[in-house]
């Protein structure tokens, strides 16, 4: 079950509580609770089953949205993402800011940067072994992004969970994904400071809602060569 729906639905039904025990002090229909009660029950059957809990996460994510402090933290949250994920050649299908943009671009989740190739893995070690840290850099970019600029970061669970389950996915020792986890933030957060004015270029486009070539572009418009490709050779060894 969405923990997000959940939540609501614990919120509405707490707040259908309060209403029955208030009702009869305000003189207030006892339909009213019931055709409450019975709303929510049909939006939470309709959301859990027939939209898999998005409508939730849609409604959570809109009321979001009204604080700029927050849209501003996603945006470079997901520039982070973006803007490893070209440097390491991971090919971007897309990008949404919020579930609202995701649900409008009919893509899966409820947003943030889609690469194609996440799930194909070359069978060769050292290509292997490059791939795996390329995605793991990939995972851990938005949350480097956001400390980079905050200090601290808001977001990351599901990313990290991503990249836990990827390492189960690849039955490793759980000791080494924490290391191989703070390693990829580490180098996650050295791409981005040394493309610095590629990042902040990014980070305007996408607050424009541009395209992803757009996007790439600004990217390569403001790209320091030199450092990204030593920076890109030292974490794919």
């Amino acid at each position: 079950m969405n923990p997000i729906t959940l939540n609501l639905v614990a919120i509405g039904i707490f707040s259908i509580t309060m209403l029955s025990l208030v009702g009869p002090l305000i003189q207030l229909s006892p339909a009213v609770p019931a055709i409450a009660t019975a709303t929510i029950l049909v939006g939470f059957t309709l959301d859990r089953f027939g939209w898999n809990g998005r409508g939730g996460t849609l409604l959570v994510s809109g009321l979001a949205r009204l604080s700029p402090d927050y849209r501003q933290r996603v945006l470079h949250h997901e520039a982070g993402h973006f803007l490893v994920a070209y440097l390491l050649d991971l090919p971007i299908a897309a990008y949404a800011l919020s579930p609202w943009d995701a649900w409008r671009q009919q893509l899966p989740g409820a947003g943030g940067v889609v690469v194609d190739s996440l799930n194909d893995l070359p069978q060769a070690p050292v290509e292997l072994t490059q791939r795996v840290n390329h995605y793991c850099q990939l995972w851990m970019a938005g949350i480097a992004a956001e400390e980079l600029l905050y200090d601290s970061s808001q977001g990351g669970e599901d990313d990290r969970l991503q990249l836990r389950q990827f390492w189960q996915k690849l039955d490793q020792p759980a000791s080494e994904g924490q290391l191989k986890e703070r390693w990829a933030l580490l180098q996650a957060r050295t791409l981005i400071e040394a493309q610095r004015p590629a990042y902040d270029a990014l980070v305007a486009a996408m607050a424009e809602r541009l395209p992803v070539a757009a996007c790439c572009q600004a990217i390569d418009q403001h790209r320091q060569l030199n450092s990204a490709s030593s920076t890109a050779g030292s974490v794919t060894t």
